[in-house]
């Protein structure tokens, strides 16, 4: 860890470095094209380095009446401090650079060796914490009408109050949620709070619980009735038989037993308590213990495509301390990769992206420089329908969901993003609370470049490029080049370190290209990728990249079932070691070539092979009609698709035997509610050169 927070150190003192000096400290006097924000300032002064604004959005006053008559940028410098936003800072077109000339807000100081550090946060200060009579070691804290789903206790995130363990007993669900041998439920407080934890291979979702009771007509069984419309998306999503597995049950005052928890008993509308036991060493009654309230900390929204917000840059900022909580509704939050299910018209189900806590939509050359993106309850990031806009320097980490999300994103299915450049930011320790998250999520652009950025110790995908559906024709250009990629599929298989899904291009020349990234030590999980070609993955070149320590290192599922097959794929000179999942039958290597001189800077470590391979269309192998495995293919080199998915990606979870389920084979996703394997599946169709 210490060599990767180094690396990243550099990479942000170099684009701190490379940054306009513009944030150099003023002189005490009023400068033209210059604004200062104190949080010792005053919003009835002039905003002057002596007399400076209180609040940012004083400032955009001040800069929306100076843009119409820009000679030159307009830089906000916020001096360093916490400014606690009382609500969202909204940035719209009237909030635009003009003649050329862009509108700055940055830490004042910005790249020099004065740089205040300046955090824009979205929670507040829980104080006047006492001991709780009724539980030892439990404080507790009057907190109104709080609503939210984390709580940091001196900067570091505190866990909701878990049972750490599935439900109990022998579970059998039913159309309204189940029924339980165990009679352990029963004592449980607050059950309307509480809130089941799904997690099946590549998916994590959640669901609350309604009401506990015991069985009417069988005493020996316990009645759980969940949340709707949840429980029906959830058995739409991942099958009535995968509920029966469940992986923990959160948020009750009951689950208080380990250090550093937490729970919100709200069950005095308006006058809320929270709950927490400390860890070893804190002293709650100095502790700084900090809720998030605002779902949005900055938003930056044009008027439409044709109308959109311009050349505006934000440098140097913390983004802090911003929650969200629809998952706490009836509807909770079944979900897969960063998409969360709702009802929709007729009966099917639509899918929404979980949000950034910043975000940007229709909007045309942003930066966003040297920036922090820390302690925040949905995605870090999230770009929609934005152009020309670079994502550069920047360190994402602590986030409930993803760190930084681009493109068409559901539920949009059309869009243009185009010419953006997501380099040399640092993504790691995300997907914090909503597991099945991306590091970072490129959907359906044009044009994008992702570069040199480091992503490390994620639960589940590093860099996912492609959309959720088969969007064709919106796709095209896109360059994922010189990534460190290590440490993915933490807690989630079926991932990789760069996965890449749908239609590239209409030629290679347009399509994807994949190259010189290092994608390493991720041997965890019972199946990932380095190097990801998934279903319907067409006109990608990979060349010149190392990948190794996965359970395969290059390859796919070819879905030829639904129409998706993977072809039109390219690997060449690129370096991988030769595991291969313990359930393929290994091939000899084709076309492998080592270069002859071991003092040669590109000769092979041990078990690293060079792979020179230019491959197109090829046929699928035969493969076995009975139940279970019956795939073979060679070693990673020869692999030209291999996976465990068994049909839509999102299907529904069940075991890969589908005779002792009784499952049939399902139609691609038009609403979910198929069924795919959680283990090695028959259809998956394995293709070589």
């Amino acid at each position: 860890m210490g060599t990767a927070r180094g690396s990243t150190a550099a990479a942000l003192a170099v684009a701190a470095v490379l940054a306009s000096t513009a944030g150099a400290p003023a002189p005490h006097h009023p400068t033209p094209g210059r604004l200062y924000v104190a949080p010792w300032g005053d919003d009835r002064g002039p905003g002057t380095l002596d007399h400076p604004f209180a609040t940012p959005a004083r400032a955009q006053r001040a800069v929306r009446a100076i843009a119409p008559r820009m000679t030159s940028d307009v830089t906000v410098n916020l001096r360093g401090g916490t400014y606690r936003l009382g609500a969202p800072l909204r940035l719209t077109p009237a909030d635009s650079g003009r003649h050329g000339h862009r509108v700055v807000y940055q830490a004042y100081g910005y790249g020099t060796a004065h740089q205040e550090p300046v955090t824009l946060s979205g929670g507040r200060p829980v104080t006047g914490w006492r001991a709780d009579p009724g539980r030892p070691g439990v404080w507790r804290a009057d907190v109104g009408s709080l609503e939210t789903r984390q709580l940091y206790v001196d900067g570091h995130r505190a866990a909701r109050a878990s049972l750490g363990a599935p439900l109990p007993g022998r579970l059998t669900p039913t159309a309204t949620g189940y029924t339980t041998t165990s009679r352990l439920p029963l004592s449980w407080h607050r059950p309307a709070d509480l809130e089941v934890v799904y997690r099946y291979d590549y998916v994590e979702g959640r669901c609350g619980v309604r009401a506990i009771s015991a069985s009417a007509s069988t005493p020996a069984r316990t009645t759980i009735t969940m949340d709707q419309p949840c429980w029906r998306l959830a058995r739409a999503l991942y099958g009535t038989a995968a509920l029966a597995r469940t992986h923990d049950v959160e948020n009750a005052p009951d689950f208080l037993t380990r250090a550093g928890t937490w729970y919100l008993d709200r069950s005095r509308p308006g006058h809320h308590t929270l709950l927490y036991r400390p860890r070893a060493g804190e002293d709650m009654t100095r502790a700084e213990a900090v809720a998030p309230t605002l779902q949005t900390l900055l938003s930056g929204t044009g008027s439409s495509a044709a109308h959109p917000l311009h050349d505006l840059t934000l440098r140097g900022v913390t983004f802090a301390h911003a929650t969200w909580t629809a998952p706490n509704g009836p509807a909770g939050f079944a979900a897969a990769w960063s998409m969360y299910m709702r009802p929709g018209r007729g009966g099917e189900i639509t899918a929404l992206t979980v949000p950034g806590n910043v975000t940007f939509r229709h909007s045309d050359r942003i930066t966003l420089t040297g920036n922090r993106f820390v302690h925040l309850g949905a995605q870090g990031l999230t770009l929609t329908g934005t152009s020309h806009t670079t994502v550069t320097g920047n360190d994402f980490t602590d986030i409930s969901d993803g760190g930084i999300s681009l493109g068409v994103l559901p539920p949009a299915t059309r869009g243009t993003n185009t010419g953006n450049r997501v380099t040399d930011n640092w993504i790691h320790r995300i997907g914090t609370e909503y597991r099945a998250a991306s590091a970072l999520w490129n959907s359906a652009t044009q044009d994008t470049l992702i570069a040199h950025n480091q992503v490390d110790h994620v639960p589940y995908t590093g860099i996912l490029s492609g959309p959720s559906e088969d969007l064709r024709g919106l796709t095209r250009r896109n360059r994922i080049l010189g990534n460190r990629v290590f440490a993915t599929n933490r807690l989630l298989a079926d991932g990789g370190g760069i996965y890449l899904r749908g239609d590239q291009g209409p030629s290679y020349a347009d399509g994807a290209l994949v190259a010189r990234n290092a994608v390493t030590d991720s041997p965890g999980a019972v199946w990932n990728v380095g190097i990801y070609t998934d279903d319907s993955s067409n006109r990608i070149t990979v060349r010149d990249n190392v990948v190794h320590d996965y359970v395969a290192s290059i390859g796919g599922c070819s879905e030829n079932w639904g129409g998706r097959p993977v072809r039109n794929v390219r690997y060449t000179a690129n370096y991988w070691d030769d595991k291969v999942p313990t359930w393929l039958a290994r091939r000899p290597y084709l076309h492998v070539q080592h270069p002859p001189d071991p003092g040669h800077p590109l000769h092979r470590p041990p078990g690293l092979h060079r792979h020179h391979h230019r491959r197109g269309p090829t046929a699928a192998v035969p493969q076995a009609t009975g139940p279970g495995p019956a795939l073979t293919a060679g070693p990673a080199g020869t692999q030209r698709a291999s996976t465990r998915r068994s049909q839509s990606r999102w299907a529904a979870l069940a075991d890969w035997d589908r005779a002792a389920w009784g499952a049939k084979p399902s139609k691609p996703w038009k609403p979910p509610g198929q069924t795919w394997s959680s283990a090695m599946p028959p259809h998956c169709q394995m293709r070589e050169a």
